[in-house]
């Protein structure tokens, strides 16, 4: 940091204080070091008892086993004293001064968040500086002290600190720069935080409580949920519902006041008006309730992680188990990574530092799946996870001001339609359709009842001899029936009955769909971005290949594991050469890592590290021994029973990075030491100077040349393309009194450094090929999402050749995606754009300005977006910007560009806006997950900020499941589609009806109160009969519906039109000639003369019902299926409702009297028997319906497809002119 003001110097004595620190420290490090070796080299000379010591462990690990007698208690005991010493030398250059309680920390909340998201060292030196400034006064008689840390503190920081000139040489020193970041760690705890690395913060409440209010809470304010009034609120904000609302108070009002006669009384006059009043409330409560339970259900599943969400703080000097939520700033974690430990808040790793630091998974955050280490002074985030090694933590940002905090406030904060500024559709596809459908409607029956009127006041007041204040009342409420008539009162409910049922299903399908509307959206995607790990792979590291006896071995089926098809091939090595290989990676494995496999081979559960997983997995299935019974019985590796005594026999090198490679010696029971080992396959090849091949028994080996190097080499890098993790197996035999500490002359580590003797000169075994397996429904779900006209884009922060073998293998990448000519399945085989990583993708489609402000280039996205079919290297903010993009591309308006799309790649472009699914597991995928038009999260896998984004939780966190859930929201469309084909039908007649009635009569056969039980509760039961219809998969074969294109499609016109013309017909065929045939009294002259409820008007009711009931079954169709039965016996609920809805319509009409507006004692049998045969006779005018739409579609189809592309087109190019 150029320009920085550094503090004056120490002056001398405090010089020398330091200095004298210093030489202790390195005084009692070098004794450590030379008892260690005095040791480690008498574990083969003398014969010890051993205790519970294990090969394998650090020498700070040793020190803790109790003490075994002779020389090695000896050694022991002074490493103990030696180990205290020197913590207490490093911790005693810092003293926790004690500023009295409730004292005002040098550091606020923001600073310790500052450092959170910048994470360097540079960081936490700015930091502590910065608190020098403000530390508070302290008690008296601690002034002394506290001075000595300020001190320590500046000279520290000075030498963190460093100018840019020198500050490559001071990281080089890697000593002296690791010593000082445990210094640095240990000073803000004890001076600045107040806390002690081995006692933590005190226990005390008041203590807690002051953190707590100082520095925040860890419990972040969950997403406040909606009360049922707002969500009352929000189902009313229906324009079908509005309607229905005014019309029911003007039908009490005018029914109730001026539409009563003198001295009439009004009864049950109001009883249609409060009908339709109740028709919206049931609506509206059945919405809320719906919605209501929904969020509950999402709460519940979610509460019992946070009552699990347990960690390990040492308070007081002691280990206590909190929750997460409980954890405050200055708490010490205990953390390892046997229960790969969630990190809960953002922390500073404590010294002292441990042999290949923490292993720390940070996918959740960067979507990058390389582990990453942690030495001490590193930051840890919140939401990242230990995978390998031990050690403590303090926690420095808590809450809302942690890095995972900011973000899932960002999410809770931002409006449903915009994250930022990246603006989205506020409505789903279905929901805009039926709104403009809705409004059209409202628009036609306002019509149709202003007609009403007119020609009712026509015809009375210049064609009649009534008084105009005597029936403008009665034509009034006549036209308020027509329109009462239009409005389908049971769509509303129809629509919200079909997204539950779907949603409750779909449950039973692994996805927890957490908003309604999520469902019929789905149906609608045109895209959908997937991540790789864990959703289209196992998120299990699995060994696929392996190279052994000179014969590659290459498992290319996901559902068969490598070592059975190793054993089922002909050239399958013989029984002791695969003995030496589960051997050599039972014994070179880490004991933290285990894995529990059935009888099957499946692996059931596992810990540690992924690829020391794989190798076991390997190991217990290729051997007839389980790894843990190698373990157990191999003297020099067991710590169990009474080969423990015999543990101090063996040896282990760990894996470090300088090495690139794992050993562990073991004694043999013929004298001497095989030194087992495994690692980077160049590392270990180059140290191989003969191998076993297949003429080998198992003990015998030749020697490797270059050229069965080279063999060997290039299968590794063939392992390496597609995308696989490869590691080297080999091993070597020892003499007695070998010098495990010698070096070697010739080879060196990795990192430059010299090279164990022991692990030269060894015979290579195999090479085996490690990956992330895709999971074996993948590749069919991805082939119904291509055939259903689905976009499949993978984002992932692999390697390229990574992401393209996996892409491959599931089908996202086909063989016309490679350039011609190419056979190899890699990157730099493909077409241009099919692939890009992150980076590149940033620059091409942001614009920097000259004030360093970035802006999105929509229209350089358009030129990738159509190719991409994998991104690699991405960060979360690239997964936003892909939704964004595709959400909001015109292109599909560019009828020249996608012309040209076709004619060069074959790619067609979808004829309408992208709808997006995007999938996403971690924290920063949140406002991803928020920005596209259906979210998918990881119920397993996915942190709890991405499942409060999303709108659909994968329970399984598969990919197939978001097939499943595409499938079932085409269904829930289909199912409105069959519904408004079913209620249209009823509207359509029923105001030709009223019309003519009232042109004629002055009011309509059909009452009110009747057409609000066909409108309602008919309607209500129908729709819920015909969303129970089941998904099948030739809804996946069929193209996404889009936006522009109707929801009423050109067969559903013809069928609903039809149906109306015979409807229609058959009533006016009974108002008109019923009379005359059947002998019964005209309906007008029963109601007006005698004040009855007419025989002649029950029996239009009763056919008019028993036509929409047939017609519910006809209904079930709408692409002119001439079998109008398909499956309906399979579907109970469908028949259930059907035979009810008979049964209900048999009581009205014999039972409903006066409130139903039918006649006493209902309809004869004849009546009963023409009323059901001119319902039946719905089902054969189904058939002559689709006759002529087929003879229509041949003769005309090809002039009206054309005709309707063109409109499409033209709504098209408005739509996204106005936007």
């Amino acid at each position: 940091m150029t320009g920085k003001t550094f503090p004056e110097e120490p002056d001398l004595k405090e010089k020398n204080e330091i200095k004298s620190a210093k030489t202790d420290f390195i005084k009692v490090t070098s004794m450590k070091k030379l008892l260690i070796e005095s040791y480690e080299d008498s574990e083969n000379a003398l014969d010890v008892e051993s205790g519970n010591t294990k090969v394998g462990a650090t020498a700070n690990e040793r020190i803790l086993s109790p003490p075994v007698g002779g020389f090695v208690s000896i050694v022991e005991t002074s490493l103990r004293s030696i180990q205290s010493a020197g913590s207490a030398i490093v911790n005693a250059v810092f003293t926790k001064v004690d500023s009295g309680p409730n004292a005002p920390f040098a550091v606020s909340p923001k600073d310790l968040g500052d450092l959170s998201s910048e994470r360097t060292h540079r960081a936490l030196a700015r930091l502590l500086e910065k608190a020098l400034r403000n530390i508070p006064p302290c008690l008296p008689g601690q002034e002394e002290s506290l001075e000595n840390d300020r001190v320590q503190i500046e000279f520290l920081v000075k030498r963190i600190g460093t100018t840019e000139e020198n500050i490559d040489q001071y990281i080089l020193d890697s000593e002296r720069h690791i010593h000082d970041m445990e210094l640095a760690a240990n000073a803000l705890a004890t001076v600045i935080l107040r806390s002690k690395p081995e006692e933590g913060i005190t226990n005390e409440k008041t203590d807690i409580d002051f953190r707590r209010e100082t520095f925040g809470t860890n419990a972040i304010t969950p997403k406040e949920l909606d009360s049922f009034l707002k969500l009352c609120w929000e189902a009313v904000q229906n324009f079908v519902l509005i309607m229905l609302i005014v019309l029911g108070i003007i039908g009490i009002i005018v029914e109730t006041t001026i539409g009563l006669e003198e001295g009439e009384t009004c009864g049950h006059c109001w009883l249609e008006g409060a009908a339709i009043l109740a028709a919206v409330l049931i609506v509206v409560l059945v919405s809320a309730t719906i919605d209501y339970r929904k969020q509950y259900a999402f709460v519940r599943l979610t509460r019992s992680l946070y009552e699990t969400n347990t960690k390990m703080v040492i308070r007081g000097g002691r280990q206590l188990s909190v929750i997460d939520d409980e954890i405050v700033v200055g708490d010490i974690l205990s953390v390892n990574a046997h229960n790969l430990a969630n990190i809960p808040a953002d922390c500073v790793v404590l010294g002292p530092p441990i042999s290949g630091g923490l292993q720390m998974d940070e996918a959740s955050l960067t979507g990058e799946s390389v582990l990453i280490t942690k030495n001490p002074g590193d930051i840890v985030l919140s939401g990242t996870t230990v995978v390998q090694g031990s050690g403590k933590l303090l926690v420095i940002a808590v809450g809302i001001n942690s890095v995972a905090g900011k973000i899932k406030a960002r999410v809770y904060e931002a409006s449903e339609s915009e994250v930022d500024g990246l603006e989205g559709d506020s409505q789903s596809p279905l929901f805009m359709k039926l709104e403009a459908l809705a409004k059209r409607i409202g628009m036609a029956g306002t019509a149709a009842a202003l007609l009403s009127l007119f020609v009712n006041c026509i015809k009375g007041f210049a064609f009649g001899s009534e008084k105009p204040k005597d029936v403008l009342i009665e034509y009034i409420v006549v036209a308020i029936t027509v329109l009462a008539v239009a409005v389908p009162e049971g769509l509303p409910l129809a629509v919200t009955l079909a997204l539950a049922f779907s949603s409750s299903k779909m449950m039973k399908d692994q996805n927890l769909v957490k908003t309604l509307d999520a469902c019929e959206t789905m149906g609608c995607a045109t895209t959908i971005c997937t991540d790789k790990t864990g959703t289209l792979t196992a998120n299990k590291m699995t060994a696929r290949a392996m190279y052994i006896n000179g014969t590659n071995f290459t498992c290319t089926d996901p559902a068969v594991a490598l070592a059975d098809f190793v054993k089922s091939t002909k050239d399958r090595p013989n029984e002791k050469i695969l003995e030496v290989v589960s051997k050599l990676i039972s014994i070179n494995t880490m004991d933290e890592t285990t894995v529990d496999i059935d009888p099957s081979g499946k692996i059931m559960a596992s810990t540690g590290n992924p690829t020391e997983v794989a190798l076991l997995a390997l190991a217990s299935t290729l051997g007839p021994t389980n790894y843990r019974d190698i373990r157990e019985n191999t003297r020099g590796r067991s710590d169990k029973g009474e080969l423990s005594e015999f543990l101090v026999e063996g040896k282990q090198f760990q894996f470090t990075s300088a090495r690139k490679m794992m050993s562990w010696a073991v004694p043999l029971i013929q004298g001497g030491y095989r030194i087992y080992c495994k690692g980077a396959s160049e590392v270990l090849l180059a140290r191989c100077n003969h191998h076993l091949t297949k003429e080998c028994s198992g003990n015998d080996v030749v020697e490797l040349n270059d050229a069965s190097r080279q063999v060997v080499l290039g299968v590794g890098e063939l392992y390496a393309r597609r995308g696989m993790r490869t590691l080297a197996l080999a091993y070597r035999d020892l003499p007695d009194g070998v010098d495990f500490e010698a070096k070697s002359d010739s080879v060196l580590n990795a990192d430059g450094s010299e090279a164990n003797e022991v692990e030269t000169n060894l015979t290579f075994v195999a090479l085996v090929g490690i990956e992330d397996p895709l999971r074996p429904e993948v590749p069919g779900a991805i082939d119904k999402c291509y055939e259903a006209g689905i976009d499949v884009r993978m984002v992932t922060g692999d390697a390229p050749n990574t992401a393209v073998s996996i892409a491959y293998q599931a089908g996202i990448l086909k063989d016309y995606h490679f350039a011609p000519g190419t056979d190899e399945k890699i990157a730099s085989n493909l077409k241009p754009y099919v692939l890009m990583e992150g980076k590149i993708f940033r620059r091409k489609v942001y614009r920097i300005h000259d004030n360093g402000n970035k802006e999105f280039d929509q229209s350089a996205f358009d030129k990738i977006w159509p190719h991409l079919r994998v991104m690699a290297r991405s960060s979360p903010d690239d997964k936003l910007t892909l939704a964004h993009g595709l959400n909001q591309s015109t292109l599909y308006t560019d009828q020249s560009a996608c012309d040209q799309l076709k004619k060069d790649d074959n790619i067609s472009v979808f004829p309408d806006r992208q709808v997006v699914a995007m999938t996403g597991d971690g924290t920063n995928d949140a406002p991803a997950l928020k920005r596209a038009d259906i979210g998918f999260a990881m119920g397993i896998a996915g942190t709890q900020i991405a499942k409060d984004a999303a709108d659909i939780i994968l329970l399984d966190d598969n990919f197939a499941s978001i097939v499943t859930a595409a499938k079932w929201g085409r269904n829930v469309y289909a199912s409105i589609q069959k519904f408004l084909q079913f209620q249209l039908t009823v509207n359509i007649s029923a105001v030709v009806t009223a019309l003519v009635g009232s042109f004629v009569y002055a009011k309509s056969p059909l009452a009110a109160i009747q057409l609000l039980w066909v409108n309602l509760i008919m309607d209500a039961l129908a729709s819920l009969a015909l969303a129970s219809e089941p998904p099948t998969d030739e809804l996946l074969k069929r193209d996404p519906v889009n936006r522009s294109k109707s929801i009423i499609s050109t067969q559903m016109w013809w069928n609903m039109l039809g149906h109306a013309v015979y409807q229609l017909g058959v009533i006016f065929f009974i108002l008109f000639a019923g009379p005359s045939i059947w002998g019964f009294l005209p309906g007008d002259h029963v109601e007006r003369e005698l004040k009855e409820n007419s025989t002649h008007y029950t029996f239009i009711f009763n056919s008019f019902v028993w036509m929409q009931l047939f017609n519910e079954m006809n209904a079930r169709s709408l692409h002119g299926e001439f079998n109008v039965f398909r499956g309906i016996l399979k579907n109970h609920l469908f028949c259930g409702i059907l035979l009810s809805t008979a049964a209900l319509q048999v009581i009205m009409v014999q039972c409903g009297g006066e409130a139903m507006h039918v006649s006493e004692g209902g309809l004869s049998g004849e009546l009963w028997g023409y009323s059901i045969a001119f319902g039946a006779g719905s089902l054969p005018v189904q058939q002559v319906i689709n006759v002529l739409c087929v003879i229509l579609e041949r003769s005309f189809g090809m002039f009206w497809s054309r005709r309707l592309q063109s409109s499409r087109r033209l709504f098209s190019r408005r739509v996204s002119m106005s936007l």
